[in-house]
Order: C-alpha cells, then structure tokens, then sequence
C-alpha cells in the first residue's frame, strides 16, 4: 500500500526530473492544511534565493490567523513575486510538488504571474 505523501512524491518526480536537466531556477510549493509555503531553488539546487510562507509572522497578521485558503495562498505568490524580482529572478519554473493545479496553488501560481514573475 502506497500512502498519500509517498504517490504525492511519485508524481512530483518526473517535473523535478526535467527541471533539474534544465538547470531553471525553480519555484516549489508546498500546502498543508493550515499553510501554504513557497520557495524559489536555484538551478543547481543547492541554495534557497527567496521563500515565503504564510507561517513568517508579517503574513499572518495580515491574513489575520488563518493561512490554509485560497487569500492566503494568492498573499503568498505576490510576496514571492516581490521577493524574487528583489533577488534579480525574473523566470521561474512552476514545481507544484506534485500537487493538483486547482485551489490553492492554482491561486499562488497566478498570484505570482500577476506581481510579474514568469514561469
């Protein structure tokens, strides 16, 4: 029996896989019931250049608590955004770690468009 996290896994592999052989710059997301955190990796994976989540305190007193929805998740990919135009990144490539484009990290993905990364 192959539990949730490790299917989850399963099908991020293949997207990390062709992201690593392009050496891209590459924005990962990962949610949990109650937050949402995004993180920019460099191309050879090795470093963190900019992460935002709704756990760092700034985010949460603006949300007001409560960081598992989709208005957190779009605060989350502007803030990204801002972070990574901050660090020189202008073109990322979108790892959803293996989660459904819809929701949350659909909101976040867009957020970050809209605030002008490209991906």
């Amino acid at each position: 029996m192959i539990s949730k996290k490790l299917s989850r896994l399963r099908r991020a592999q293949a997207t990390r896989a062709r992201i690593a052989r392009l050496r891209a710059v590459r924005l990962a997301v990962h949610r949990t019931n109650q937050h949402i955190y995004a993180t920019i990796i460099s191309g050879e994976g090795d470093r963190i250049l900019a992460s935002a989540s709704t756990a760092e305190a700034e985010v949460r007193t603006q949300l007001g608590g409560h960081g598992g929805n989709v208005a957190a998740a779009k605060a989350v990919g502007t803030r990204i955004a801002e972070k990574a135009k901050a660090a020189g990144i202008e073109t990322v490539a979108f790892d959803r770690a293996g989660f459904r484009f819809h929701g949350r990290v659909k909101a976040l993905a867009e957020a970050a468009r809209e605030a002008g990364l490209k991906f």
